[in-house]
């Protein structure tokens, strides 16, 4: 009869399996789908990556549930799949391997080193939700696997505690430093995690066994709580059209010793390893002896007291913001809006070289006394100057308040914070966060639209970076003060749907709104109504129209906008002058009907026509005599 996993850890090493994403990308399975899904698709080929990791000599066996948690599986419509996907992965990893492995339940972090805004309660839900799937279905433990940061790894730990008496394996990935991403010391992690019941520590992921065995390194034995370990094959490359990993498997057989010397009882392989890397691990462990098995405490793990006191994850995340002394600030939007009608005005970066105009119009703009200008990122795909630097401009040469938007499309998450840094460090902090529309749409339709977030995620990492905590969870020093706006687009047939999910960028952190060009007075009405329950100001959007032509494209061609018929028959036939007079008649109509229930005016300046909002502006101040 198989012995428990509990007294097998105490008695010899055993060794675990390797990679099942980046090996199912090796055997030519595509990206962007979810390989958790496969649990129900191709079973076979699942059961096969068992079975080979199996014969290599791996004794424990990971259920393919990785990423099977609600918020992950939401990203491909699977949400209500969470049961079934789990439940299918213990079952495949039972048959298709011999009764001497133990089959556990992986179970991976959903905030992912970046996504700190996600409720601890939300994070609990979705934990609770897959940890109970795998019980049902019948895993030999749980297996806890790259958590970056203490907090949600105690998060799941006390779920899964509440739920079993089974063994439970938590791992952290590291890069060879010494503490998680919210500041603490892995040796306190560790003691923390072990108060809480988990019967093994360890690391997987991020680092190959060098940076691993760097942080095993300067970690001092803890009793009666074994390691395990399961590095990467290395870093990847890039190399003719494919991610491979360098890492050889003699490699991990030279390192799988020294892990074990340093108290590893589990050794494993994460990205990248493949059952060869398995299977050399196997051999160079088979006639291994412990030095010394770590502390007998005897059947289920007991709560234990930590060596330094229970850890408070909140007094231990990073002293993230030292805060320079007080000084004298212009109000932002946000403060502006409250106490008075406060126009925004949307002037576009050049598509060339060429500033002068742009700065000409930014001139006439701030001699109109708007309140900001603001810049898009590159709109419609359609490849324009940064707005960063011109910001700078606007605000160092004109004294003008800039409002940059960021697009979710251009940048990964590397990139967005790099650039989010950047205007911090230059005093800018007003943006506007946007989806992006597709690239495929715009003047370089073979660029690729990164979408590494959504415009909600965005949003939340940005109040992030206000708490002086980067995407990846680690301290910044300072505090950002970045105030963010969030696009609302009424122009659907659903208002109602629409405002539920404007409710939910609020919810992420969402400071006030900025709506799609609205034109007809009617939808200015249905727009107060539907949101006047909200707690953040909303701006909104007018774009004056200024021909024929220019009508017909703005209803036909650009998502997000809808004439009404009468503005349509009002400009038909019209071109050149007469019809820039009778868009600005247009929109001094649409202003008439938004002030007395807005405070908010977001002017976008047409077809460059500079002068059209600077009148509008000039307009606003007549009716409120300013």
């Amino acid at each position: 009869m198989r012995e428990h996993l509990r007294e097998a850890l105490r008695r010899r090493v055993i060794i675990g399996d390797g990679a099942m994403g980046t090996f199912l990308y090796q055997l030519g399975f595509p990206v962007g789908v979810s390989y958790e899904e496969y649990n129900l698709l191709k079973p076979d080929v699942i059961g096969d990556v068992h079975r080979q990791y199996y014969d290599a000599g791996a004794r424990l066996i990971e259920t393919n549930t990785f990423s099977a948690n609600r918020e992950k599986l939401s990203k491909f419509g699977l949400e209500q799949e969470v049961a079934a996907i789990n439940k299918a992965g213990v079952a495949i990893a039972r048959q298709s391997v011999g009764d001497d492995a133990y089959v556990v339940g992986a179970v991976g972090s959903i905030r992912a080193a970046r996504r700190r805004n996600i409720a601890l309660e939300r994070l609990e839900s979705d934990f609770r939700e897959q940890i109970v799937a795998l019980l049902e279905g019948g895993v030999d433990g749980l297996l806890l696997e790259t958590f970056y940061d203490l907090e949600e790894m105690l998060a799941v730990v006390r779920v899964a505690r509440s739920l079993t008496s089974l063994p439970i394996i938590g791992q952290f990935a590291t890069d060879g430093g010494t503490t998680t991403n919210d500041g603490v010391e892995y040796q306190s992690a560790f003691e923390a995690l072990k108060h809480e019941g988990v019967d093994v520590v360890g690391f997987n992921c991020h680092s190959g066994p060098n940076g691993i065995l760097r942080t095993m390194e300067k970690l001092s034995p803890i009793d009666g709580l074994p390691f395990s370990v399961f590095p990467n094959a290395g870093l990847p490359g890039y190399v003719d059209g494919k991610y491979v990993f360098g890492s050889k498997p003699d490699y991990f057989a030279e390192n799988a010793p020294k892990f074990a010397d340093l108290g590893a009882r589990i050794v494993g392989g994460c990205c990248g390893t493949t059952p060869d890397h398995i299977a050399a691990m196997a051999k160079a462990m088979k006639a291994y002896e412990p030095k010394s098995a770590p502390a007998e405490d005897g059947g289920k793990r007991k709560r234990a007291e930590p060596a330094t006191g229970t850890i408070e994850v909140a007094a231990s995340r990073p002293a993230a913001a030292e805060e320079p002394a007080p000084v004298a600030k212009e109000p932002t939007l946000l403060e502006l809006v409250g106490s008075r009608h406060t126009v925004i005005v949307e002037w576009d970066t050049p598509r060339d070289l060429d500033i002068g105009k742009f700065m000409e119009g930014a001139k006439a703009l701030k001699e109109a006394r708007v309140d900001s200008i603001t810049m898009a990122d590159n709109a419609l795909a359609v490849t324009r100057m940064s707005n960063l630097p011109l910001g700078f401009l606007l605000k160092e040469r004109l004294g003008v308040k800039p409002l940059l938007h960021i697009a979710c499309r251009d940048r990964n998450l590397i990139g967005t914070q790099s650039h989010l840094m950047g205007m911090h460090a230059i005093g800018l902090d007003h943006t506007l966060v946007i989806t992006g529309d597709p690239s495929r749409f715009g003047d370089l339709p073979g660029a690729s639209s990164v979408y590494d977030m959504t415009s909600f995620e965005m949003i939340r990492l940005i109040k992030q970076l206000n708490e002086g905590i980067a995407f990846s969870g680690k301290p910044l020093k300072h505090k950002a003060n970045f105030i963010v706006a969030a696009a609302f687009n009424p122009n659907v047939k659903y208002l109602e749907k629409a405002v539920q999910r404007l409710e939910k960028k609020i919810e992420a952190g969402a400071d006030f709104i900025m709506t799609q060009p609205v034109y007809d007075a009617r939808l200015i009405e249905n727009v107060y109504e539907s949101t006047k329950h909200l707690n953040v100001p909303i701006f909104i959007g007018l774009m004056p129209i200024v021909s024929e032509n220019n009508a017909t494209f703005l209803h036909n061609e650009v998502p997000g906008i809808q004439l009404s018929e009468e503005v349509r028959r009002r400009m038909s036939g019209l071109s050149g002058e007469k019809g820039r007079a009778m868009g600005v008649q247009i929109a001094k109509e649409l202003l008439d009907a938004a002030m007395p229930k807005f405070n908010g005016i977001y002017l976008m300046t047409p077809m460059h026509f500079y002068e059209v909002s600077a009148q509008l502006t000039r307009y606003v101040w007549e009716k409120i005599g300013r």
